[in-house]
């Protein structure tokens, strides 16, 4: 990512969501803070989308990787909360409000061959019932959140099912 003046805007605007993120992995907020001072790889943005009861999780079947969440590169000039609510429309039919305050931030390469880039989890809530209409050769399914689904990020599930946890209990607290 070019460190322009709208690349510096866009870049700020995920420093600022890295900060808010609920959970941080692989050391990315030390590592976006370093990468800041040179040109980036374009950043990554994906939605955890759960159901009502944080029961099931919403993924898509991706050529390469399995069953992931939807999601994908930041265009340039675009914030990543907004690629995030992109990528979940065109990747599963959905035009949900993501939650305000992101679900995680971390640091991946989503090739062999890419350098490590850094990822923007945010989250969303869908009623399972909506139809979903996802790309072509790349189907969008419900899983039910205690099953395994086959994917390059195994570690995957278990962040998605503890923010999912996160999320139930505060709507525990809100619901007395």
């Amino acid at each position: 990512m070019n460190h322009g003046e709208v690349g510096q805007v866009i870049l700020d605007e995920a420093v600022a969501d890295a900060r808010l993120a609920v959970w941080e992995f692989d050391g990315a907020r030390a590592w976006l803070e370093e990468a800041r001072r040179h040109p980036m790889e374009p950043l990554a943005a994906e939605v955890w989308v759960t159901d009502p009861a944080f029961e099931h999780v919403l993924l898509v079947k991706h050529r390469v990787r399995g069953w992931v969440p939807p999601g994908g590169k930041v265009e340039q000039g675009e914030a990543p909360r907004a690629a995030a609510a992109r990528e979940l429309l065109e990747e599963t039919g959905l035009c949900n409000e993501l939650l305000p305050e992101p679900a995680a931030v971390m640091v991946r390469s989503y090739r062999a061959d890419w350098s490590p880039t850094l990822g923007l989890s945010y989250a969303a809530v869908a009623e399972r019932d909506v139809p979903l209409a996802g790309e072509q050769n790349q189907p969008a399914a419900w899983f039910c959140l205690d099953a395994d689904w086959d994917s390059v990020f195994p570690e995957d599930r278990e962040r998605i099912r503890a923010h999912a946890r996160r999320l139930a209990a505060g709507r525990a607290v809100g619901s007395r």
